[in-house]
């Protein structure tokens, strides 16, 4: 099965944020963990929805269901 990767825009809207506010995120380190598509700061970001779901877990609080 073929790795489902997220572009900026389809990942913001799916956790209801700004591309703005990946892109910070990035900058400081505190986001899922994401690829570069080559050099430089145009450089195409793709993240791999198993970091995204790991990044997700990490974050998860409260009671277990």
């Amino acid at each position: 099965m073929a790795e489902v990767k997220l572009s900026p825009r389809q990942l913001a809207e799916e956790l209801g944020v700004s591309t703005r506010t990946l892109a910070n995120w990035r900058w400081s380190g505190v986001g899922p963990r994401y690829t570069k598509l080559g050099d430089g700061r145009t450089a195409r970001v793709r993240y791999r929805r198993a970091d995204v779901d790991a990044w997700l877990k990490a974050r998860e609080s409260g009671a277990a269901a």
